[in-house]
């Protein structure tokens, strides 16, 4: 069996800090522990699960950003053709989200909370639904482009988050630009993010905290594929840890197959899986592979920031293998996620899967988390998963890889 794995130097690196907050390290460590045991007994043959380790909500799909890669907003993205008015619209309230982390807390769930969008911090209300999740001991953490987070940095530090994920894809302004094209064109998003880790480290030392732990997050396209390392050298004195994954995304036959797939499992045709066609094989696949060979050198010094390559691929025909055969998978190849982590969409809609949730549960307007995590239709999707395998855009799934 395949799997995933985090780098022994991450956790020697990362430790310290964590062990400021003991709730939020032993949160971190049961989510491994899940992820490697599977925590599916006989009952996961039922389709039945246990602890909820991870809330993940997709607290807003509006964004401002227009990332070649995103499989929303991106070149192919599904969400191109919607009207921002009617995505703000259907939102979830803050004061909603409020109540779902009081009801887990109230059912003995205690979950790490992840917001992501979209742009997380467009959301009004997003810095509350995070400090509410640190009051009730569940770590919070954000996937932002940086964005919206220098204004609210304070709170953010004095709540304290857990982890700030800042997306960098480029170690200067032209090459992180031009993979991460602002709405608005004129808006330098480099010097942007740059002054939010500068501001969050600026109080995170005022307050002689550790936390929160600052991650860049690097998608490596064709454009700053041999710069990886110069991005490392930018970031390793702003950053706590350095991660860099393999962009994900499915071919055109990936997406036929699942359309057939899904429908045969589920009686309906999905839809969200087209927006992540595309095609990120870097021209030339030796100067990458030479690119995460001195990354991989980089983190196994105990200096610096740890460095985290995902998949852990390294050699070129392994590389080219991640690119051009989609039938293979890299880490996991069981999903753990749906035993352990519920998916929250922007306007509530519940799904057992982060990036292709066209299988709805329900909604947490109207029923709590807890009500829907056994419910009979996560059952059948956990039942279809375990019995008939992965569907086929799951072998670049983020979460098989143990993200």
């Amino acid at each position: 069996m395949s799997q995933s794995w985090v780098p022994i130097t991450t956790i020697l690196k990362t430790a310290p800090k964590l062990l400021e907050s003991p709730k939020y390290a032993k949160n971190v460590a049961m989510i491994q522990v899940d992820k490697f045991l599977r925590n599916l007994s006989k009952r996961a043959d039922e389709g039945t699960a246990n602890r909820i380790r991870q809330c993940s909500i997709r607290i807003t799909d509006v964004c401002n950003l227009r990332c070649h890669t995103c499989g929303q907003w991106g070149d192919s993205g599904f969400l191109r053709t919607c009207s921002l008015k009617d995505l703000k619209d259907q939102e979830v309230k803050p004061e909603r989200y409020i109540e779902l982390l009081n009801d887990l807390d109230k059912n003995g769930h205690h979950p790490s909370v992840y917001l992501w969008g979209g742009e997380p911090m467009l959301y009004k209300g997003s810095v509350e639904v995070i400090e509410e999740a640190a009051r009730l001991g569940m770590p919070p953490s954000i996937a932002t482009n940086g964005t919206g987070l220098a204004q609210h940095a304070q709170r953010l530090v004095e709540a304290p988050m857990f982890v700030v994920q800042i997306s960098v894809d480029g170690p200067d302004e032209a090459t992180h630009n031009a993979s991460r094209p602002g709405a608005n064109p004129s808006v330098n998003n480099f010097k942007v993010i740059s002054n939010a880790i500068d501001t969050i480290r600026e109080i995170r030392k005022d307050k002689g905290q550790r936390l929160p732990l600052i991650a860049t997050l690097t998608t490596i396209n064709n454009v700053n594929y041999k710069r990886l390392v110069d991005i490392y050298e930018v970031f390793k004195d702003k950053a706590d840890v350095c991660v860099f994954y393999l962009a994900w995304w499915i071919d055109e036959a990936s997406a036929k197959n699942h359309t057939r797939d899904f429908e045969r499992r589920f009686g309906f045709k999905p839809q969200k899986h087209y927006g992540w066609i595309g095609n990120w094989l870097p021209p030339d696949i030796n100067a990458l592979s030479d690119q995460i060979k001195k990354l991989n050198k980089l983190a196994s010094s105990l200096s610096g920031p740890a460095v985290i390559v995902m998949p852990p691929l390294q050699e070129p025909t392994e590389l080219h293998r991640y690119y051009t055969d989609h039938d293979c998978t890299f880490g996991f190849d069981k999903c753990v996620s749906i035993f352990s982590a519920v998916e929250i969409n922007s306007n509530g809609d519940m799904s057992p899967c982060r990036d292709y949730h066209d299988f709805v549960v329900g909604n947490v307007k109207d029923h709590s988390i807890t009500e829907l995590w056994n419910s009979e239709l996560y059952k059948k999707f956990r039942k279809s998963i375990s019995e008939k395998g992965l569907m086929p855009v799951c072998t670049r799934c983020c979460g098989l890889m143990g993200y």
